[in-house]
Protein backbone atom coordinates (compact mmCIF):
# COMPACT_ATOMS: atom_id res chain seq x y z
CA UNK A 1 0.00 0.00 0.00
CA UNK A 2 1.01 3.52 -1.33
CA UNK A 3 0.35 6.04 1.71
CA UNK A 4 0.82 10.02 0.25
CA UNK A 5 -0.03 13.10 2.20
CA UNK A 6 -0.53 16.60 0.75
CA UNK A 7 0.63 19.15 3.37
CA UNK A 8 -1.36 22.44 2.40
CA UNK A 9 -1.48 25.83 3.71
CA UNK A 10 -4.55 25.37 5.33
CA UNK A 11 -5.52 21.28 5.31
CA UNK A 12 -3.51 18.34 5.27
CA UNK A 13 -4.56 14.85 3.56
CA UNK A 14 -3.75 11.51 3.41
CA UNK A 15 -4.53 9.08 0.27
CA UNK A 16 -3.91 5.08 1.25
CA UNK A 17 -3.80 3.58 -2.67
CA UNK A 18 -3.53 0.08 -3.50
CA UNK A 19 -0.69 -0.92 -6.05
CA UNK A 20 -3.06 -0.92 -8.89
CA UNK A 21 -3.67 3.22 -8.14
CA UNK A 22 -7.37 1.90 -6.51
CA UNK A 23 -8.10 4.66 -3.63
CA UNK A 24 -8.22 2.50 -0.42
CA UNK A 25 -8.57 5.59 2.26
CA UNK A 26 -8.69 9.43 2.01
CA UNK A 27 -8.85 11.75 5.56
CA UNK A 28 -8.46 15.83 5.80
CA UNK A 29 -7.40 17.26 8.92
CA UNK A 30 -6.58 21.43 9.19
CA UNK A 31 -2.85 22.35 9.38
CA UNK A 32 -2.12 23.31 13.02
CA UNK A 33 -0.51 26.36 11.04
CA UNK A 34 2.47 28.08 12.65
CA UNK A 35 2.84 24.94 14.64
CA UNK A 36 5.76 22.63 13.42
CA UNK A 37 5.64 20.16 16.23
CA UNK A 38 1.68 20.07 16.09
CA UNK A 39 1.70 19.23 11.93
CA UNK A 40 4.19 16.07 12.66
CA UNK A 41 1.32 15.32 15.16
CA UNK A 42 -1.01 15.68 12.68
CA UNK A 43 1.08 13.53 9.90
CA UNK A 44 1.50 10.67 12.26
CA UNK A 45 -2.84 10.86 13.26
CA UNK A 46 -3.13 10.28 9.80
CA UNK A 47 -1.20 7.58 8.81
CA UNK A 48 -2.19 5.84 12.05
CA UNK A 49 -6.21 6.30 11.04
CA UNK A 50 -5.03 5.34 6.85
CA UNK A 51 -3.00 1.83 8.10
CA UNK A 52 -6.00 0.94 11.18
CA UNK A 53 -8.83 1.81 8.05
CA UNK A 54 -7.03 -0.49 5.80
CA UNK A 55 -5.63 -2.98 7.84
CA UNK A 56 -1.84 -2.72 6.19
CA UNK A 57 1.05 -1.06 6.57
CA UNK A 58 2.32 1.78 3.94
CA UNK A 59 5.09 3.38 2.26
CA UNK A 60 4.93 7.16 3.39
CA UNK A 61 5.24 9.96 0.40
CA UNK A 62 4.80 13.67 1.27
CA UNK A 63 4.56 16.69 -0.44
CA UNK A 64 5.36 20.25 0.78
CA UNK A 65 5.33 23.59 -0.73
CA UNK A 66 9.15 24.15 -0.23
CA UNK A 67 12.22 21.28 -0.99
CA UNK A 68 14.74 19.98 1.17
CA UNK A 69 17.96 21.50 0.65
CA UNK A 70 20.75 18.79 -0.35
CA UNK A 71 23.28 21.27 1.44
CA UNK A 72 21.62 20.94 5.05
CA UNK A 73 18.91 18.45 4.62
CA UNK A 74 16.64 21.22 5.56
CA UNK A 75 13.48 22.83 4.51
CA UNK A 76 13.98 25.97 2.72
CA UNK A 77 11.45 28.66 0.05
CA UNK A 78 8.18 26.95 1.94
CA UNK A 79 5.64 29.53 1.95
CA UNK A 80 4.44 27.51 5.18
CA UNK A 81 7.10 29.03 6.47
CA UNK A 82 7.02 27.51 10.11
CA UNK A 83 8.60 24.34 8.75
CA UNK A 84 11.76 26.19 6.91
CA UNK A 85 14.77 25.53 8.26
CA UNK A 86 14.05 21.80 9.88
CA UNK A 87 14.73 18.64 9.34
CA UNK A 88 11.20 17.03 8.17
CA UNK A 89 12.51 13.96 6.34
CA UNK A 90 14.79 12.97 9.52
CA UNK A 91 11.49 14.15 12.34
CA UNK A 92 8.97 12.38 10.38
CA UNK A 93 10.90 9.52 9.99
CA UNK A 94 11.66 9.29 13.96
CA UNK A 95 7.82 10.18 14.17
CA UNK A 96 6.78 6.96 12.51
CA UNK A 97 9.71 4.29 12.60
CA UNK A 98 9.93 4.40 8.77
CA UNK A 99 11.20 5.92 5.53
CA UNK A 100 9.95 8.81 3.95
CA UNK A 101 10.16 10.54 0.83
CA UNK A 102 9.03 14.04 0.56
CA UNK A 103 9.22 16.72 -2.67
CA UNK A 104 7.86 19.69 -3.62
CA UNK A 105 4.12 19.83 -4.17
CA UNK A 106 4.30 20.59 -7.71
CA UNK A 107 6.66 17.66 -8.24
CA UNK A 108 4.04 15.40 -6.55
CA UNK A 109 1.61 16.97 -9.17
CA UNK A 110 3.99 15.72 -11.97
CA UNK A 111 4.27 12.30 -10.68
CA UNK A 112 0.47 11.88 -10.43
CA UNK A 113 -0.25 12.73 -13.98
CA UNK A 114 2.86 10.85 -15.49
CA UNK A 115 2.03 7.81 -13.60
CA UNK A 116 -1.38 7.39 -14.75
CA UNK A 117 -3.32 10.91 -15.81
CA UNK A 118 -2.95 13.28 -18.45
CA UNK A 119 0.48 12.89 -18.53
CA UNK A 120 1.09 9.07 -18.49
CA UNK A 121 2.96 7.48 -21.27
CA UNK A 122 4.76 10.97 -21.76
CA UNK A 123 8.37 11.18 -20.69
CA UNK A 124 8.74 14.42 -19.67
CA UNK A 125 5.93 16.03 -17.79
CA UNK A 126 6.00 19.33 -17.09
CA UNK A 127 2.83 20.50 -14.60
CA UNK A 128 2.09 24.03 -13.76
CA UNK A 129 -0.30 25.09 -11.02
CA UNK A 130 -1.99 27.97 -11.15
CA UNK A 131 -4.20 29.15 -8.36
CA UNK A 132 -3.63 31.21 -4.95
CA UNK A 133 -0.13 30.88 -6.48
CA UNK A 134 2.05 29.72 -9.52
CA UNK A 135 4.09 26.79 -9.42
CA UNK A 136 5.20 24.10 -11.36
CA UNK A 137 7.33 20.67 -11.25
CA UNK A 138 8.96 17.89 -13.53
CA UNK A 139 8.49 14.42 -14.10
CA UNK A 140 11.19 12.48 -16.21
CA UNK A 141 10.18 8.79 -16.57
CA UNK A 142 7.29 9.23 -14.12
CA UNK A 143 9.95 10.47 -11.27
CA UNK A 144 10.19 13.70 -9.79
CA UNK A 145 12.95 15.82 -11.45
CA UNK A 146 14.42 17.76 -7.96
CA UNK A 147 17.88 18.65 -9.68
CA UNK A 148 21.56 18.81 -8.30
CA UNK A 149 20.07 21.21 -5.57
CA UNK A 150 16.66 20.89 -5.28
CA UNK A 151 15.09 23.83 -7.13
CA UNK A 152 13.99 21.59 -10.35
CA UNK A 153 10.69 23.12 -11.89
CA UNK A 154 11.17 25.98 -9.80
CA UNK A 155 9.59 28.92 -11.81
CA UNK A 156 7.71 31.11 -10.28
CA UNK A 157 10.62 32.93 -8.95
CA UNK A 158 11.85 34.21 -12.40
CA UNK A 159 10.39 37.45 -13.50
CA UNK A 160 8.02 37.03 -16.48
CA UNK A 161 10.13 36.39 -19.87
CA UNK A 162 9.56 38.77 -22.92
CA UNK A 163 8.22 41.43 -20.22
CA UNK A 164 6.35 44.29 -21.65
CA UNK A 165 7.06 48.27 -21.07
CA UNK A 166 3.83 48.49 -19.46
CA UNK A 167 4.04 45.59 -17.53
CA UNK A 168 7.76 46.85 -16.10
CA UNK A 169 9.18 46.18 -13.44
CA UNK A 170 5.51 44.31 -11.30
CA UNK A 171 4.62 43.86 -8.26
CA UNK A 172 6.71 42.93 -5.45
CA UNK A 173 7.01 38.90 -4.79
CA UNK A 174 7.93 37.62 -1.33
CA UNK A 175 10.96 36.89 -2.08
CA UNK A 176 12.24 40.18 -3.32
CA UNK A 177 11.93 39.69 -6.62
CA UNK A 178 9.81 42.44 -8.76
CA UNK A 179 7.12 40.91 -11.56
CA UNK A 180 7.75 36.69 -11.13
CA UNK A 181 5.74 34.20 -12.58
CA UNK A 182 4.16 33.41 -9.53
CA UNK A 183 2.61 37.02 -9.01
CA UNK A 184 1.40 37.38 -13.11
CA UNK A 185 0.64 33.76 -13.57
CA UNK A 186 -1.24 33.20 -10.56
CA UNK A 187 -5.03 32.85 -9.77
CA UNK A 188 -4.43 35.60 -6.84
CA UNK A 189 -2.70 37.67 -10.23
CA UNK A 190 -5.51 37.56 -12.52
CA UNK A 191 -7.85 38.57 -10.11
CA UNK A 192 -5.07 41.63 -9.33
CA UNK A 193 -4.91 42.18 -12.84
CA UNK A 194 -8.14 42.56 -12.81
CA UNK A 195 -8.91 44.85 -9.72
CA UNK A 196 -5.76 47.69 -10.63
CA UNK A 197 -7.66 48.00 -14.07
CA UNK A 198 -11.61 48.50 -12.54
CA UNK A 199 -11.30 49.16 -9.02
CA UNK A 200 -13.38 45.75 -7.96
CA UNK A 201 -12.40 43.17 -6.25
CA UNK A 202 -13.60 40.23 -7.57
CA UNK A 203 -13.01 36.23 -7.16
CA UNK A 204 -11.83 34.19 -10.88
CA UNK A 205 -14.98 32.98 -11.15
CA UNK A 206 -16.82 36.06 -10.92
CA UNK A 207 -14.38 37.55 -13.67
CA UNK A 208 -14.93 34.47 -16.19
CA UNK A 209 -18.76 35.15 -15.83
CA UNK A 210 -18.20 38.68 -16.77
CA UNK A 211 -15.81 37.69 -19.57
CA UNK A 212 -18.90 35.54 -20.63
CA UNK A 213 -21.27 38.20 -20.01
CA UNK A 214 -19.07 40.63 -22.83
CA UNK A 215 -17.70 42.69 -20.57
CA UNK A 216 -14.62 44.31 -22.00
CA UNK A 217 -12.63 44.84 -19.09
CA UNK A 218 -12.56 41.09 -17.83
CA UNK A 219 -11.79 39.88 -21.66
CA UNK A 220 -8.67 42.45 -21.80
CA UNK A 221 -7.57 40.49 -18.54
CA UNK A 222 -8.03 37.23 -19.47
CA UNK A 223 -6.14 38.12 -22.61
CA UNK A 224 -3.57 39.37 -20.50
CA UNK A 225 -3.58 36.52 -18.56
CA UNK A 226 -3.24 34.11 -21.55
CA UNK A 227 -0.30 36.34 -22.55
CA UNK A 228 1.77 35.82 -19.77
CA UNK A 229 1.18 32.68 -19.03
CA UNK A 230 2.11 31.91 -22.78
CA UNK A 231 5.12 33.41 -22.16
CA UNK A 232 6.20 31.97 -19.43
CA UNK A 233 4.99 28.51 -20.77
CA UNK A 234 7.53 29.20 -24.06
CA UNK A 235 10.50 29.63 -21.94
CA UNK A 236 9.88 26.28 -20.76
CA UNK A 237 9.31 25.09 -24.05
CA UNK A 238 12.89 26.55 -24.80
CA UNK A 239 14.74 25.14 -22.54
CA UNK A 240 13.05 21.58 -21.69
CA UNK A 241 10.75 20.81 -24.24
CA UNK A 242 8.26 18.59 -22.40
CA UNK A 243 6.16 16.17 -23.89
CA UNK A 244 2.93 17.68 -22.47
CA UNK A 245 1.93 20.08 -19.97
CA UNK A 246 -0.43 19.34 -17.40
CA UNK A 247 -2.26 22.23 -15.98
CA UNK A 248 -3.68 22.25 -12.05
CA UNK A 249 -5.15 24.77 -9.65
CA UNK A 250 -8.45 26.54 -9.97
CA UNK A 251 -7.85 28.22 -13.45
CA UNK A 252 -7.03 25.10 -14.99
CA UNK A 253 -10.94 24.90 -14.53
CA UNK A 254 -11.06 28.02 -17.22
CA UNK A 255 -11.64 26.26 -21.40
CA UNK A 256 -10.39 29.04 -22.89
CA UNK A 257 -7.18 28.52 -22.19
CA UNK A 258 -6.18 25.35 -23.88
CA UNK A 259 -7.69 26.83 -26.96
CA UNK A 260 -5.45 30.01 -26.38
CA UNK A 261 -2.14 29.34 -25.08
CA UNK A 262 -0.37 27.39 -28.11
CA UNK A 263 -1.24 30.88 -30.28
CA UNK A 264 0.26 32.97 -27.10
CA UNK A 265 3.56 30.80 -27.12
CA UNK A 266 4.40 30.35 -31.07
CA UNK A 267 5.89 33.79 -31.25
CA UNK A 268 8.34 33.03 -28.23
CA UNK A 269 9.44 29.12 -29.17
CA UNK A 270 12.54 29.04 -30.95
CA UNK A 271 11.51 26.63 -33.84
CA UNK A 272 9.46 26.62 -37.19
CA UNK A 273 7.08 24.13 -35.35
CA UNK A 274 5.87 23.57 -32.22
CA UNK A 275 3.15 21.07 -31.49
CA UNK A 276 2.90 19.79 -27.64
CA UNK A 277 -0.44 19.12 -26.02
CA UNK A 278 -1.60 21.30 -23.12
CA UNK A 279 -4.04 19.11 -20.96
CA UNK A 280 -5.73 19.87 -17.74
CA UNK A 281 -4.53 17.88 -14.52
CA UNK A 282 -6.87 14.53 -15.08
CA UNK A 283 -7.08 13.45 -10.64
CA UNK A 284 -7.37 17.39 -10.36
CA UNK A 285 -6.93 18.62 -6.84
CA UNK A 286 -6.19 14.93 -5.83
CA UNK A 287 -3.21 15.04 -7.80
CA UNK A 288 -0.74 16.29 -5.85
CA UNK A 289 -1.87 13.86 -2.98
CA UNK A 290 -1.53 10.90 -5.37
CA UNK A 291 1.75 12.29 -6.85
CA UNK A 292 3.47 11.42 -2.61
CA UNK A 293 2.07 8.35 -2.61
CA UNK A 294 3.41 7.59 -5.57
CA UNK A 295 6.85 8.81 -4.83
CA UNK A 296 7.48 5.45 -3.84
CA UNK A 297 6.48 3.54 -7.37
CA UNK A 298 9.82 2.08 -7.97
Amino acid sequence: MRLGIDWGGTKMEIIALGLDGEERFRKRLPTPRGDYEGCIRTVTDLVAAAEQATGQTGTVGLGIPGSLSPATGLVKNANSTWMNGKPLDRDLEQALGRPVRIQNDANCLAVSEATDGAGAGARIVHAIIIGTGCGSGIAIDGKAHRGANGIGGEWGNISLPWMREDEFPGPMCWTGHRGTIDLLCSGTGFQRDYRDSTGAALTGAQIMERVHAGERAAQATLERYIGRLGRAMAMVANILDPDVFVLGGGMSNIPELYAALPAAMQPHIFSDQYDVPIRKAMHGDSSGVRGAAWLWND
